[in-house]
């Protein structure tokens, strides 16, 4: 974000941070390949599978093996939060695509509009940051067709099971 926008620490990590998140993501592609590529080709070809059905369901074994992945990586205390936290996301993400909006610029947005003046001090400021970015998903949407964001992703969450 601009050094200019008063939020900006609202909203992101730093580049390196970043970088290293986001940056390396090719690379881990690569060993992914390496670990599971020819074992999913030898599972998919003894399903006898062809064409789109054969696309998909290399599709979902390699989904289903990233997510495998990420819940041995965790604490088995925090993986349901941090798998919830996952759900969360992707239900964001299908909203978005659905309605064609990126609710979470649209909640940015709104919060970029709270001045940080008109507080008597940090403290305030940050305490309305937080009770506007909450109600936020309670207010009415215009690019959601008049429906607020909660509603609409917990119908997309919900569409797919994971609404618990």
């Amino acid at each position: 974000m601009s050094g200019d926008d008063p939020n900006s620490h609202l909203f992101g990590g730093g580049e390196e941070a970043m970088d290293f998140v986001y940056g390396l993501n090719p690379n881990r592609v690569s060993a992914m390949h390496d670990l599971w590529y020819d074992r999913l080709q030898e599972q998919v070809s003894a399903m006898g599978l062809e064409g789109e059905a054969r696309d998909q369901m290399v599709f979902k074994l390699t989904a289903q093996s990233v997510l495998d992945m990420l819940g041995d990586a965790m604490d088995p205390e925090r993986a349901p939060e941090v798998m919830s936290d996952f759900d969360l996301f992707l239900g964001i993400a299908l909203t978005n695509r659905k309605h064609g909006v990126n609710l979470m610029e649209e909640q940015r947005r709104a919060l970029r509009a709270i001045e940080p003046s008109s507080f008597g001090d940090e403290e305030g400021y940050l305490r309305a940051l937080s009770d506007c970015e909450d109600a936020w998903w309670d207010i009415p949407q215009p690019k959601l067709g008049g429906r607020n964001p909660g509603d609409a992703l917990a119908e997309s969450l919900k569409h797919y099971g994971l609404d618990e």
